[in-house]
């Protein structure tokens, strides 16, 4: 086991657990103790102060409850599925690589398993991010079940820190006649038998009862040989499928073997021998001949003495561990007749005529330990052993063996299927442990975070710098996601020197120094590789106060907003950038990765922790109620979170919500934000002297404090404003509300009924100053208006939106749509009136037959989220002039130029611009002069919506 932490780190935990506030950068605990019926008895939880450097904080979860709305709907889809999911699941590949019972349980598959993308080798991460999205569950409801189940996982990976730690211990089962030994599939265990076991001898047998649980092809029931050129091997399968067995002096081409005629049966006991006696061998499955080779050379003693010797594992080191059940192992030193081995069928070889084997026999009647006895009386007892060696090293926890992070070390590319990503798979593990630590206040979570950074940092610590930066140069294989930050979060618990500067190990000082001067090198880069990276640097400037941190993550959010972003919000196409602005000449069908938006709007509410510019929270409403809502699926499933991974862009683009066989990072993070909705509604000056109303969502806000509530009573987006009221003592603070920098016109606050005489610029916050007392009650409308949003690269890609709400065409043609949308525009410059509402389904539109609704809604409709604009005719008020919409050079239209000034005070207005546009474009020569009269008289003679 990682060594306890000392005692001054857990009594400073201690102190930081009663001292509020909460930190935002992990799933914020309580600052108090729960009320015992809801925990367990002496259970507490605990939370992380925010560092000095933020100007602004959060509000723990528990401090802002979600009312009914959009996001509840979501919301309650994920709670339903952490409370039904059985989590031993997901603790299998852990038991399993440890050596542990798996219980029974089957790994949910996907990335999570053996079998899943490049081997499995991501194994692990999505019990980090379910162990997250359990704590935000706990944190937000207070249910019992999330605690249970967050305690029982712990427990588990405690359990299987422990036996990492340790020699491998026997897994002791029911056997053909007694106990057995099992080898768990992911253990890499296998048994060592004795140098010498088959004593030279030139006539054998070599039996066993086996009982095979996975098909892998080339999975050994024995081995012995020295390399791959002399040995002799029965293995459970062929590239066929059956048995075989073989022996050579002089590698694979030369073997002499006996293949079996029929698979051994998953699940069942086998009982398997082979024979060989002067140039005959045989081959015997359950007591029958299968095969025979009588014109074989070889035997045992041919090949000398042997060096390995072992059960369950090849001298071919790229062939699988075998995986199942081995009772009976018995070597004798001569070949036992057909009526000997049919003997063995029904006892054990020790009660049969045969005999136990004299060279070597295992009963496998361990129950503990690792050591199996020799029955044959010659001492020959064998090990149980990993392939990967001894012990793991202090601290060390994960669901694959050390071996793929000193793989890494070396690797001068990326290789999925050699090394994944470990240290990003220790990230999402070490964000859940330490999340349950704060929402549970279980010392056991506190203790394995611990460990994993003593661990990380007895490792990284000893490289070279240039190994580090060229490890986190490496695409794939090198990404560590946000670890910096969970490992910054931790450090403000312990107060251990070595974790912060394990932190400062990841710096990739080629990316940091070049974002900290303002040059844009992300063209190539896959993006959710490096988007977490500067939440790290953000969290590393806390602690250390060095300026490049802060301003590479500055000028990185630059970098991506608006110039590599999605209309949504999102950012990467087949999960790479490209050349900045380009937008519509990346659009596919595996555009912006979840994960990206996730990682994206933490790296903004930050940013904005440090620095107030509104940007920010606008885009953090863009990404929020547009991508991070639209890529979870509204329908309920007990095995999966229903979350996309690519979100496609182009035309008729059908979401999926169970992609790459599940399990994949993006689930992960999607589960994260469906438990985590409230997080950014309210901030607080870290002073309280102001209450930030980011985003317009039904819900109540505890603010402790000032002993207020404050309650938010709207339908957003569906209702265009909301009504705060403020309930409890009296509290003087300035409420600061959000202006959208889409909110261009008619943004007002009411206080009490009375409106706040102040101009509202969009893109801003809008103040109110005031003591409040109960009952006070704010009004804040905020008109919605249609508009479009032009692709950077091609201004005709346009995607458009009502408010702050994306809507996209629903349609199943693979091609663009046109459409033109000044037909009907209002004075105010407002498209929508070019829309028709459909009846009884709120922010649903038509237009030419087809139906617009809102993105966020988790359908599996084929959608066009981009559109291609078309306004080839001049018309006003749905009466077409007859005239061509003439364009300059740069595509812009002579309609663009023209509804370019609005909002229009009046009619009159509107015809004296057109007058003025027209004849300029006249007198251009863009535009005939009897056209331009046509235009104008067109203008005179339509009716508009105000």
């Amino acid at each position: 086991m990682a060594p306890p932490l000392a005692r001054r780190a857990v009594l400073r935990a201690a102190a930081l657990a009663a001292a509020a506030p909460v930190m935002s950068s992990v799933a914020a605990g309580r600052a108090t103790p729960t009320p015992r019926s809801v925990l367990g008895a002496g259970e507490s939880t605990a939370a992380l102060t925010a560092p000095s450097a933020w100007t602004l904080q959060p509000f723990a979860l528990k401090d802002v409850a979600l009312r009914e709305g959009i996001f509840t709907t979501k919301r309650a889809l994920m709670l339903d599925h952490g409370r039904g999911y059985d989590v031993d699941r997901l603790l299998q590949v852990f038991r399993a690589n440890a050596g542990l019972s798996t219980r029974g349980a089957v790994a949910p598959g996907g990335w999570e398993g053996l079998d899943g993308e490049a081997n499995g080798n991501l194994r692990g991460h999505y019990t980090g991010h379910f162990l997250t999205m359990l704590s935000q569950a706990y944190a937000d409801t207070g249910e019992k079940v999330y605690a249970d189940k967050i305690r029982s996982m712990i427990g588990a990976l405690t359990e299987v820190r422990e036996a990492l730690r340790g020699n491998p211990a026997v897994l002791s089962v029911s056997g053909k006649f007694g106990t057995a030994a099992e080898n768990v599939r992911g253990s890499y265990q296998y048994v060592d038998l004795p140098a010498g076991v088959l004593g030279g001898a030139a006539a054998v047998t070599l039996a066993a009862w086996v009982k095979p649980t996975h098909n892998t092809n080339w999975a050994r029931i024995f081995d012995f040989g020295n390399d791959t050129t002399r040995y002799l091997y029965l293995a459970a399968r062929n590239a066929d499928g059956v048995p075989r067995f073989a022996i050579t002096t002089n590698g694979p081409d030369s073997e002499q073997g006996l293949g079996g005629t029929a698979p051994l049966p998953l699940n069942q006991w086998s009982h398997v021998a082979v024979t060989i006696t002067g140039t005959t061998g045989t081959l015997y499955v359950n007591g029958t001949a299968v095969a025979r080779n009588t014109a074989m050379s070889l035997n045992p003693a041919a090949l000398g003495a042997l060096k390995n010797n072992w059960l369950g594992r090849s001298n071919y080191s790229s062939d699988p561990v075998f995986a199942g059940v081995f009772d009976e192992v018995n070597f004798w030193s001569r070949a036992l007749t057909a009526t000997e081995i049919a003997g063995l069928q029904s006892k054990p070889a020790g009660e049969s005529s045969a005999g136990a084997g004299d060279l070597a026999s295992y009963r496998f009647n361990e129950t503990s330990g690792g050591t199996f006895a020799d029955s044959s009386g010659r001492g020959r007892h064998a090990t149980l052993r990993r392939t990967w060696g001894g012990p793991s090293h202090p601290g060390f926890l994960a669901a694959y063996p050390e071996t793929q992070f000193i793989t890494l070390e070396s690797m001068t590319s990326g290789d999925y299927t050699v090394v994944w990503a470990p240290y990003y798979t220790v990230h999402k593990l070490l964000r859940g442990v330490l999340d349950a630590y704060l929402n549970t206040a279980d010392a056991r979570a506190l203790d394995l975070a611990s460990g994993m950074c003593d661990w990380m940092y007895s490792r990284l610590s000893k490289l070279p710098e240039s190994t580090r930066q060229r490890m986190w140069g490496i695409f794939s294989s090198g990404e560590f996601g946000g670890i910096v930050e969970a490992i910054c979060d931790l450090y403000r618990i312990t107060g251990k020197a070595q974790h912060l500067a394990l932190a400062r190990l990841f710096d990739l000082d080629k990316l940091i120094d070049a974002c900290a001067a303002g040059k844009d090198t992300l063209d190539g880069l896959h993006a959710n590789q490096h988007i977490p990276i500067f939440t790290g640097l953000l969290r590393l400037y806390d602690e250390t106060g060095e300026q490049r941190y802060l301003t590479a993550a500055r000028n990185f959010w630059g970098m991506v907003v608006p110039t590599r972003m999605y209309g949504i919000g999102g950012t990467s196409t087949g999960e790479f950038w490209k050349a900045r602005g380009v937008i519509a000449g990346t659009l596919s069908d595996t555009n912006a990765e979840t994960c990206c938006a996730y990682n994206m709007l933490k790296l903004s509410r930050m940013l904005f922790f440090h620095e107030q510019d509104p940007k920010y929270m606008d885009y953090y409403e863009r990404a929020l109620y547009n991508q991070v809502l639209g890529s979870k699926q509204d329908k309920a499933d007990p095995e999966k979170p229903l979350v996309t991974y690519f979100i496609g862009l182009l035309p008729g683009h059908v979401r999926d919500y169970t992609p790459k066989a599940g399990t994949t990072c993006c689930e992960g993070t999607g589960m994260e934000s469906a438990t985590k909705y409230q997080d950014s509604v309210y901030f607080k000056k870290a002073d309280g002297t102001a209450l930030y109303v980011n985003l317009y969502s039904p819900s109540t806000l505890t603010w402790t404090e000032k002993g207020v509530t404050v309650t938010q009573t709207t339908d957003y987006p569906r209702e265009q404003g909301t009504r705060l009221t403020v309930r409890g003592g009296s509290a003087a603070f300035d409420l600061r509300l959000r202006v959208p920098a889409w909110a261009k016109r008619g943004f007002t606050v009411t206080v009490n009924g009375k409106k706040v005489t102040a101009d509202p610029v969009p893109g801003s916050y809008f103040s109110v100053s005031r003591t409040w007392r109960d009952g006070d009650t704010v009004r804040v409308s905020i008109p919605f208006r249609l508009r479009v949003e032009k692709a950077l690269d091609k201004p005709e890609i346009q995607t458009l939106f009502y408010g702050p709400v994306n809507l996209v065409a629903r349609d199943t043609r693979r091609a663009y749509l046109r459409f033109g949308l000044y037909r009907n525009a209002a004075l105010s410059g407002d498209l929508l009136p070019t829309l028709t509402p459909v009846s009884g389904k709120p922010l649903h539109y038509t237009l030419d037959g087809v139906e617009f609704a809102p993105f966020f809604e988790g359908t599996e409709d084929p959608t066009h989220a981009y559109f291609q604009r078309a306004e080839p005719k001049v018309v006003f008020g749905k009466i077409d002039s007859g005239v061509a919409n003439p364009a300059k050079s740069d595509g812009i239209t002579l309609l663009d130029e023209i509804w370019s000034a609005a909002p229009f005070t009046n009619k009159s207005a509107l015809v004296k611009h057109v007058q003025t546009t027209v004849d300029s474009w006249v007198a251009a020569g863009r535009l005939s002069s009897g056209d331009g009269t046509k235009v104008v008289n067109t203008a005179k003679n339509a009716s508009y919506v105000s």
